[in-house]
């Protein structure tokens, strides 16, 4: 990020021919402060897990609709949901690619089978590993 007087005609022009300015450069990796504002979310529901699902979560897998054995709360496309372990134990927060209502239908199914179950064609992870802070 950069502040600098935009009162110039052609600021950027401006900038980039050496107008003083102040620059703000970032001190983490953009994955990292992703996690960070992930996990600093409020979730709007639940999945628990398998144990196997779990275990993929811990080697950088992601969350297959297969996994699920549990859906709770009311959430959208995007929204953070909480994500536990069978043992109800809080393992993360992650991005939902489906509402609740589609999560508990597809929950337990192989990706392959979505498009069946949804009538249209949807993303293989319910949660995917970039959208994961555990």
């Amino acid at each position: 990020m950069v502040i600098c007087h935009g009162a110039a005609m052609r600021p950027l022009t401006a900038l980039d021919q050496g107008a003083n300015a102040t620059w703000f450069t970032a001190t983490l990796d953009p994955q990292v402060a992703r996690k960070r504002w992930i996990s600093a979310m409020k979730p709007r529901g639940t999945l628990t897990l398998d144990a196997g699902a779990a275990r993929a979560l811990f080697k950088g897998n992601s969350l297959l609709p297969a996994g699920v054995h549990a859906v709770r709360g009311t959430f959208g496309r995007g929204d953070p949901v909480a994500i536990t372990g069978p043992d109800g134990h809080h393992l993360g927060l992650g991005l939902s690619r489906y509402t609740a209502e589609e999560a508990q239908i597809i929950k337990g199914h192989h990706s392959g089978e979505i498009e069946q179950l949804l009538g249209y064609p949807g993303r293989a992870a319910l949660i995917h590993r970039d959208d994961m802070a555990l």
